[in-house]
């Protein structure tokens, strides 16, 4: 049997292209061609600025804009609304600074709109279903209940505003506050993410 012959690499490889023959004018045109200017890299622009990366507070802060959450129910007294608007305006300042002063700022938001604006909801929807009824001569048997109601659910508001005070001083000591059912439903979802 035949041996094999072994076939070398150069064997296998193609033939290289000859390079272009440079003709008299395509020398002539690069002797005389100025040579390309060089021009400056123009510098990087500047890096935007960086978020400002503020510290975490000290436990002293956190109790204090904890407690000023709490209070800010008695800015209803005044403005009738501005309660749940100071509990959210401090949640968005200091949500990614505590957490504990998120819990407590969404805790009192939650709570004010519930007791605030759901007791005066209530109050409204009876007055106005006794006021339909009363082309009816039952709503005229309502009012008494209705005003009954509306001297219950208005001490609502005053409800919610001690225990909002209660709140506040708790905090400031450092303990653990809760409102009820708002405090664990608010727990859990802050504990969620």
């Amino acid at each position: 049997m035949p041996a094999k012959k072994k076939i070398s690499p150069d064997e296998t490889a193609e033939p290289a292209a000859a390079p272009a023959p440079v003709t008299e004018y395509a020398a002539a045109e690069q002797a005389n061609m100025p040579a390309a200017p060089v021009l400056p890299i123009p510098p990087a622009p500047p890096a935007p600025p960086a978020a400002p990366v503020y510290p975490p507070l000290a436990p002293s802060e956190e109790r204090t804009w904890a407690m000023l959450a709490h209070l800010s129910v008695l800015i209803n007294l005044f403005t009738g609304f501005g309660g749940p608007i100071a509990a959210f305006v401090i949640y968005l300042v200091y949500k990614d600074r505590s957490r504990y002063v998120a819990y407590h700022s969404l805790q009192s938001l939650i709570f004010q709109l519930i007791w605030w604006f759901g007791g005066g909801a209530i109050i409204g929807i009876m007055w106005a279903v006794v006021g339909a009824l009363s082309a009816v001569l039952i709503g005229i048997v309502l009012i008494p209940f209705a005003l009954l109601f509306t001297f219950v659910f208005a001490l609502l508001p005053l409800g919610a505003l001690i225990y909002g005070i209660v709140g506040a001083v708790q905090t400031n000591q450092g303990q653990d506050f809760k409102y009820w059912l708002v405090g664990d439903w608010m727990r859990s979802t802050l504990t969620a993410h």
